[in-house]
């Protein structure tokens, strides 16, 4: 296992969309630990393939607190096959997008098809915090970032900060 580099915006990357996985194999289950262990490091409740560069539709997540033993749930190919029309607002952000948080609006309530590292389909209802980060993973693997659900001007700022930045790493040697 390790640590991969994060793909941070504005790199165009994070705007594929990502293809399915058809076999899980020895390739996708490294995928899968090195994803865990990249998103624990960083750290950070959820992390989608595209994000370590990977246009591959597998997620990892775990939203158990500080403290509490770890409970990584892995999701190949996830699908919400339905929602609530309830809507939950959380402050959200992107280990993408560092250091930027916004709230958004999503339903508070998914259920998500999806197969575990068996190759089998499972589905889960999630509710809470689990529902928000299952829904921002599953929009990463369609080239949808959480600021598209926020206002345009707010959006447009934060592009253009992390551009310059980029430019600015550029300018000095350092990307």
């Amino acid at each position: 296992m390790s640590t991969r580099p994060l793909v941070i915006i504005p790199d165009a990357r994070l705007r594929l969309a990502s293809d399915p996985i058809v076999r899980i194999d020895a390739k996708v289950r490294t995928l899968v630990e090195d994803m865990l262990e990249t998103m624990y490091d960083a750290p950070g409740i959820g992390l989608a393939a595209i994000q370590v560069g990977v246009p591959e539709r597998v997620v990892t997540i775990d939203v158990a607190r500080e403290g509490e033993e770890k409970q990584p749930l892995v999701l190949i190919n996830p699908e919400i096959v339905a929602a609530s029309e309830e809507l939950s607002v959380y402050q959200e952000g992107c280990l993408s997008i560092p250091e930027y948080y916004e709230e958004v609006e999503r339903p508070a309530r998914v259920t998500v098809r999806f197969l575990d590292l068996d190759g089998e389909t499972r589905e889960i209802e999630a509710s809470g915090l689990l529902a928000t980060c299952v829904q921002h993973e599953i929009d990463h693997l369609n080239g949808v970032l959480f600021i598209d659900h926020i206002s345009k001007l707010k959006r447009d700022r934060v592009v253009k900060k992390f551009t310059k930045a980029l430019r600015e790493r550029e300018r000095d040697g350092k990307s």
